[in-house]
């Protein structure tokens, strides 16, 4: 069978809290499904949730991923400069980043092509895994695998959040390694400019069964 693959260009944002619960937002300007943004949430307990604005969104990234619960709500981001607002549902976020990277602007100068590439992103594996739970490819699922290529990178300075009416902290480490996919997000809160390509051999959403 024919794979095919879906490149997904935007944003991944990760942070930890003063509570336990860890964090990531993506917002993908570009995607199969248009604009859209998720947010991914792990408890301190191990509980893993998706928060996606659709149910074709929710099953295609609840097949790439792995989720004890999926929930469709409306997902909002509004940015304005270094500030992030992010309301998802039951979730509302706060972010503020900093200026770029010293490893943010070596990313800079990665062309858009070359950050689609798997062997680029097998080169960047190597030191990734340096840093605790950092990967840059692997499994994605029965029949998929899943490749990034990171083209920036701000650190985050602030940032608060609110979920169900309960304030999750002040901002801490993505510590623990969260553990939706084969990879986690850098221990030290960021945002990353960021093309994932995800590689199927089936259409994007086929399944999914939020709650």
């Amino acid at each position: 069978m024919k794979r095919r693959r879906w490149y997904f260009d935007g944003w991944i944002g990760a942070v930890g809290t003063a509570s336990g619960t860890r964090l990531v937002l993506g917002h993908w300007p570009r995607s199969p499904f248009g604009a859209f943004s998720d947010v991914m949430v792990e408890h301190p307990d191990g509980e893993r949730r998706l928060l996606a604005p659709t149910r074709h969104i929710a099953g295609f990234v609840a097949q790439t991923y792995t989720f004890d619960r999926v929930e469709v709500v409306p997902v909002d981001v509004r940015r304005d400069g270094a500030r992030w607002h992010v309301e998802a549902g039951p979730l509302a976020l706060d972010l503020v980043t900093g200026p770029r990277t010293a490893l943010g602007w070596l990313l800079r100068t990665v062309p858009a092509p070359l950050a689609r590439s798997h062997t680029w992103a097998a080169v960047c594996d190597v030191p990734a895994r340096l840093l605790p739970g950092v990967r840059t490819l692997g499994s994605a699922g029965p029949g998929r695998r899943e490749w990034y290529g990171a083209r920036d990178q701000h650190r985050v300075l602030s940032a608060s959040a609110c979920l169900g009416g309960a304030d999750l902290g002040g901002l801490a480490p993505v510590d623990p390694p969260v553990t939706f996919g084969f990879g986690s997000a850098p221990r030290d809160p960021s945002v990353v400019r960021i093309t994932s390509t995800v590689e199927t051999s089936e259409e994007p959403g086929a399944t999914g069964k939020p709650g």
